[in-house]
């Protein structure tokens, strides 16, 4: 779980919120993180979950991670489109694989 940082996109994997993805946002204590998506859990009040709950989906490069690494302000649509831009590129990357079937 080392490599899940502040800005990684992250899928649950327990819970009523399983197989969804969420930007992390923070660290607030040993063991777990601060979870948002922009539409049920807001930045303004995330989701604390245990790292064994969740699993790294990739690491965000864009300005979005680069400005919640940074501990700047970042919106809901901001963690919304990050989290979209995120599935559209595994959704290409896994066309591509199958032949895009």
């Amino acid at each position: 779980m080392d490599d899940i940082i502040v800005s990684s996109i992250v899928r649950s994997k327990n819970g009523r919120d399983a197989g969804k993805l969420f930007v992390v946002v923070g660290f607030p204590k040993e063991n777990h993180v601060s979870i948002a998506n922009g539409r049920q859990r807001k930045i303004e009040s995330p989701k604390t979950k245990k790292l064994k709950h969740i699993e790294l989906y990739a690491q965000s490069s864009t300005r979005t991670g680069e400005k919640l690494r940074a501990g700047e302000k970042v919106t809901n649509a901001e963690l919304r489109r990050e989290i979209a831009g995120t599935q559209e590129s595994s959704d290409e990357a896994a066309d591509s694989m199958t032949g895009g079937n």
